[in-house]
């Protein structure tokens, strides 16, 4: 017997503001809101960037149309995997409330209008690596996760972009510090996640996704977050040297990575615990090191 699925609600049997909610949600907006902090910031230390705050402000409200159209093509592209996993499994596409038809028709607008914003009205540079970030994070890496770990480090990649795209918004161009806060976002991330299909593992297992520790085991798991925790530690204090920030940066920083390494090395407790601990601190240390980075910067 077939499994059976939930039926899909069309836009003229319900409220049109309930409809709209389930749209948003489709763009996981506390994610998109994150990537756009994080891109502000990158815009906000790149040099000039008071004289151009109108381009900036245009670059980060298309750069939010952006992330949002990848996250809702994500979402229609795995909502069978969604509806396999229980905290996913309550979205809109995969309990039903939204038809597939009307989704992809949303997902594909938001990237039709935010790139040529980009491209056009910020500057090339910007547009063609948002636009590039787009194409892998859909094309890539969602069907990656299917097939192995290797999915990990292209998703780090796209999701290390928003400062490196706000620099450029300002710039027009890929300077040292960009990249640095590119290679910063990048490898916080790999730690974080690693954690994540940690203490999700059985859960990613069941819905195909073959994640770190589902295909490589919780040991495995634990020398590569080890790993990619010893190498931010020395990108973070780059940003000192190259002007980008002063010593109070730097002094934090330090800190903070000195303790995402060890809580990340500190294995001792079980799998689950020592991922819960590396999650948290990831939390913790991403808004504090960004905030400081932005005040020693001002």
């Amino acid at each position: 017997m077939s499994e059976s699925r939930p039926q899909a609600v069309s836009f003229g049997a319900r409220p049109a503001a309930t409809t709209l909610r389930d749209l948003v949600a489709l763009t996981k907006p506390r994610i998109t809101l994150m990537v756009v902090l994080t891109a502000a910031g990158g815009a906000w230390l790149a040099p000039g960037a008071t004289q151009v705050l109108g381009r900036t402000l245009l670059a980060l409200a298309a750069l939010a149309l952006t992330v949002g159209s990848a996250n809702a093509l994500n979402c229609w592209l795995e909502r069978d995997v969604d509806g396999r996993m229980e905290r996913t499994a309550r979205r809109p596409l995969p309990s039903g409330r939204l038809a597939p038809g009307p989704a992809l028709a949303f997902s594909v607008l938001l990237g039709l209008v935010a790139v040529p914003v980009l491209v056009f009205a910020v500057n090339a540079l910007t547009g063609l690596l948002a636009a590039l970030a787009l194409l892998v994070y859909v094309f890539v890496y969602t069907p990656m996760k299917q097939l192995g770990p290797a999915a990990l480090l292209v998703g780090a990649v796209v999701g290390a972009m928003p400062p490196l795209l706000g620099w450029t918004a300002v710039t027009g161009s890929i300077d040292a510090p960009g990249l640095v806060l590119f290679g910063v976002l990048f490898l916080w991330q790999l730690p974080h996640f690693i954690a994540i299909a940690t203490f999700r593992r059985d859960e990613y297992a069941r819905a195909g996704l073959r994640v770190l520790p589902v295909v490589r085991g919780e040991r495995a798991a634990w020398r590569h977050a080890a790993l990619w925790a010893v190498l931010l530690l020395p990108v973070s204090l780059l940003l000192g040297p190259l002007g980008v920030a002063g010593w109070a940066y730097v002094a934090v920083a330090a800190v903070m990575g000195a303790l995402y390494l060890a809580v990340t090395l500190a294995a001792a407790g079980g799998a689950d615990r020592w991922a819960r601990r590396v999650f948290i601190t990831s939390l913790v240390y991403l808004p504090v090191v960004f905030a400081t980075l932005i005040l020693d910067a001002a």
